[in-house]
């Protein structure tokens, strides 16, 4: 079992490598491999790889076959639907799925998409978890920004089913209807709970975390207190996941077990352990219908079922082969599970435990419970740089103190105080009160560890050969006592954390430009340094370029000091993402149009005249004039890197009239092979004149996808078309890299969409 369950894990991840999705039919060998697996026992490993590999071609055609129609991108649509879950407020909007029932565009019906992501901002109605809905939407298919290091949000709406997002637009027909079905009753259920917790604990500053606890919605949980349980290595206790449910159901367990054995003839007629099994199923079945049923919850439920199924069936099997059924039935249930990196946490979690509890492990002098804590610490690091490029190193000093208060006293509280929300709400409200004021004791504790210098450890993602390295060095040193040369483990890890990613030689400038939506950011590098030309946009409170874009970025590659930060001009699609490179990275020298409107003392202005020259890569500075005399748009900074015949022209967001003044002053010295379009395109800027002065081979055009203002727009892209000018646009490549050299070498931009492709992006056309 343990074979075959590790070959149907293999065969799901051989899929998950795949650029285009494989033709349906191919799954109709599924029931061709079933019979073989019996008739041919020798060849079971390849057959069951074979298996999981049709298995989740299946199971991902179910969810990427309802697509959006591309033709209705950005239209009015009039659809019908349910509010799948309970809706999430933000500020002024609030966010919810919605299912599609019938989708109409002017008159004329369309296939529906299915399950979609919506936004309504604005003063939206009181919205309820399973009401009916006609709305009036926009919608458009999954697509999110596409960027080395970054997070893949097209992946992530994949895995939850969502095939559009869109957002409500203000109409007279958006309507409630007629509501006769139940099918959302324990979502209703959960939204009550949500609101009666929120009315219970107004204060109190864990009630987001209590509310986490309770229902598995974690959007009330603020950035600083996820910041601080990330620090801390203890944001797992707020997911109702395998730690929760496994407790719950294994205190279920033993009192049941307990009270069953003393409740006079009942051990006759059923053996207390097999009631007591059957009631720690309910239990955990109980917890996850409080969280939604969420993925989390799914897969600690199986897990559950498939270790109390043992105590039913009275087979003892070893803990190993238990987590191998449990892997398997995971899998069968939901193949993309692998996308997440809790799957692979909480996997390797209890695989980590089961080593340790074993008694293969044997640290004289350490207590059982602190041995753990280090232990899974140790396991858990190669994953967490791996999904995140950082390890909590104080995480298992928190986990020491938070995990039995959270485990043992406030999750009982606020189970229990939320189960007496419905039947005894007067108990309940002190429960909950009591989890909440234990909590807010906790969390001083937590943040106090969190400041501490050593708290964190940051560093670039592993090079993909390392991990192998580092998969052997954590057997050797989880092997058992006195397996030889166990201390080996240490240098197979080395490479890990040693082994850095390339960088620019002596000469060479490497250039990104990144995906950062309706917005400009652009990383240049050269041997010794950096240099970050504008920073993205600000999208709301919460989200913005600079964290979700260049910080994970800096991290891939290893970058951690800012040489040079050129803010090019004061708008907020390239200055929304400087707040968190000041707050997170090291940054030398701050050069702007604007300097004081950056809320950076230490900015100053740029001009022309200033240059550098970075391992034998020179920069100047072309624009704006020394006295100033523009303002806006036509006062960003232009600065030209490279060889004459080989330079990149970075043109920020330059109209007509700085690009006649640019061609008087400097005529053919602005030639450069790469050119980053000014204005993203705009039909303001890129004039003949200009273009010809440049002479690029490439226009990188940063822009958004299906941005509102229609950029780049159709007759400037004419325009580079008829003077043989290559374009590549980010809302279609995601970031455009490439190199250059002083000596005039150069490589062919490199489209990020295109070399990583996985077959559940949108890949569309520029």
């Amino acid at each position: 079992m343990r074979k075959e369950s590790l070959a149907f894990l293999g065969g799901v991840l051989l899929f998950q490598q795949l650029s285009v999705l494989p033709d349906i039919r191919w799954a109709l060998l599924l029931p061709l491999l079933a019979v073989l697996h019996f008739l041919l026992p020798g060849f079971r490993v390849v057959i069951v790889v074979a298996a999981a590999f049709l298995w989740t071609l299946w199971h991902a055609n179910s969810i990427l076959a309802t697509a959006l129609d591309p033709s209705l991108e950005g239209k009015d649509l009039i659809v019908t639907g349910r509010l799948a879950e309970i809706p999430e407020y933000k500020g002024r909007s609030v966010r919810f799925p919605f299912a599609i029932e019938s989708l109409s565009h002017a008159g004329k019906e369309f296939p529906s998409p299915g399950m979609v992501r919506l936004s309504w901002y604005g003063q939206a109605p009181e919205l309820r978890a399973g009401d009916a809905w006609q709305l009036t939407v926009r919608l458009k298919r999954p697509h999110g920004f596409m960027n080395p290091g970054g997070f893949d949000y097209e992946g992530w709406l994949y895995q939850k089913g969502l095939r559009a997002t869109g957002y409500v637009r203000q109409n007279p027909g958006n309507q409630r209807l007629p509501d006769l079905d139940d099918q959302y009753t324990l979502h209703r259920l959960r939204q009550f709970l949500h609101h009666a917790i929120q009315d219970v604990l107004p204060d109190a500053a864990s009630a987001g975390i209590i509310t986490a606890l309770a229902i598995g919605l974690r959007s009330d949980i603020s950035r600083e207190q996820w910041q601080l349980l990330t620090v801390t290595g203890t944001s797992h206790l707020v997911a109702i996941s395998g730690l929760h449910i496994g407790l719950v159901a294994g205190m279920t367990f033993l009192l049941v077990r307990w009270t069953w054995s003393r409740a006079g003839p009942l051990p006759l007629y059923w053996p207390a352990a097999k009631a007591a099994a059957v009631a720690a199923i309910a239990g955990a079945a109980v917890y996850a219908a409080l969280a939604g049923f969420s993925i989390p919850t799914q897969r600690a439920l199986i897990m559950v079922v498939v270790v109390m199924s043992g105590i039913l069936l009275q087979r003892r099997r070893r803990s190993s082969d238990i987590l191998c059924v449990a892997l398997l039935f995971v899998l069968l249930f939901d193949p993309l599970a692998v996308m997440s990196a809790g799957f692979w946490l909480s996997f390797l979690a209890v695989a980590v435990i089961l080593l340790t509890m074993g008694g293969r492990l044997s640290w004289r002098g350490w207590p059982r419970w602190v041995r753990i804590h280090l232990i899974m610490a140790l396991g858990l690091a190669p994953p967490l740089l791996i999904f995140f490029q950082q390890i909590p190193l104080l995480s298992p000093i928190a986990n020491m103190i938070a995990v039995p208060v959270v485990s043992l006293l406030v999750v009982p509280l606020v189970l229990a105080g939320t189960l007496c929300l419905l039947l005894l709400p007067a108990m309940g409200e002190g429960l909950l009160r009591l989890a909440a004021f234990i909590l807010d004791g906790l969390l001083p504790g937590l943040q106090w560890l969190s400041q501490q210098d050593i708290a964190l450890w940051r560093q670039h993602a592993p090079l993909a050969w390392t991990l192998a390295p580092a998969a052997m060095g954590m057997l050797l040193l989880l092997a058992p006592r006195g397996f030889p040369a166990r201390w080996t483990g240490v240098v197979w890890l080395l490479p890990l954390f040693l082994v850095t990613p390339p960088r620019p030689g002596e000469g060479e400038a490497w250039f990104t430009l990144l995906d950062v939506g309706q917005g400009l950011a652009a990383v240049v590098r050269t041997r010794d340094h950096v240099m970050v030309y504008d920073t993205g946009p600000r999208y709301s409170e919460h989200f913005d370029a600079g964290s979700a874009v260049l910080l994970p970025y800096f991290r891939h590659r290893d970058i951690d000091h800012i040489d040079i930060l050129v803010l090019g001009h004061g708008d907020s699609d390239h200055i929304g993402g400087a707040p968190a490179l000041f707050e997170n990275m090291s940054i030398g020298r701050i050069i702007s149009s604007v300097p004081g409107k950056i809320g950076h003392e230490g900015a100053e202005m740029c001009h022309e005249g200033q240059q550098w020259r970075w391992n034998g890569i020179d920069f100047q500075v072309m624009h704006p004039m020394r006295d100033g005399g523009r303002k806006g748009n036509d006062a960003s900074c232009v600065i030209r890197l490279g060889m004459p015949d080989n330079g990149i022209l970075l043109t920020g967001d330059i109209e007509r009239g700085a690009e006649r003044r640019l061609v008087e002053r400097y005529g053919s010295e602005l030639q450069a092979r790469f050119m980053v379009a000014p204005h993203h395109g705009s039909r303001t800027s890129s004039t003949p004149a200009f273009l010809a002065a440049v002479s690029p081979e490439y226009a990188l055009i940063p822009a958004g996808y299906r941005n509102r203002f229609r950029l780049p727009a159709r007759e400037v892209v004419r325009r580079y078309d008829r003077m043989g000018i290559k374009h590549l646009n980010t809302a279609h490549q995601g970031a455009i890299s490439f190199r250059v050299d002083a000596q005039g070498g150069y490589t062919a931009p490199r489209r990020y969409r295109e070399e990583t492709r996985r077959y559940w992006w949108s890949m569309t056309e520029d």
